[in-house]
């Protein structure tokens, strides 16, 4: 597992940058909300993502084998096809849409997933300016 403060909890929250290393944010499991949900805290914007998506997005990453694209966008913007945005937005991921929960903010899934990911030890993942890629472990 890579070296990350907090242990994932509200109180005591992952504290991750963003794949590039720019920004940082905070994140959470809550386990007990309905439905469960990972929590993203990035400054006093608050972003949900179906707490399943650590699991669905590991065995996608995991039955592709190899690099994929992370392809970051807002809700709003389209996502590049056959990127980790793109997964999970997709009709034919586990949850059959947008893993993120809260609508005007479903997006960047390519941007705040993969860091959790990564702190979990489930994925490597690229810290380039641009154009970065991850790969399940």
């Amino acid at each position: 597992m890579a070296k990350v403060k907090g242990k994932g909890t509200e109180k005591s929250p992952w504290q991750l940058k963003t794949p590039p290393g720019k920004s940082e944010f905070t994140a959470w499991k809550d386990p007990t909300a309905d439905p469960p949900a990972l929590v993203v805290q990035v400054g006093k914007t608050q972003l949900r993502y179906h707490l399943s998506c650590i699991d669905d997005l590991h065995e996608m990453l995991k039955a592709h084998g190899d690099w994929v694209p992370l392809g970051n966008a807002d809700e709003q913007k389209d996502a590049k096809p056959g990127t980790v945005e793109a997964w999970g937005r997709a009709r034919t991921n586990p949850v059959k849409g947008w893993y993120g929960l809260r609508k005007g903010y479903r997006g960047r899934f390519g941007n705040y997933v993969p860091p959790v990911m990564e702190a979990l030890g489930l994925a490597e993942l690229e810290h380039n300016a641009r154009n970065n890629r991850m790969r399940a472990i």
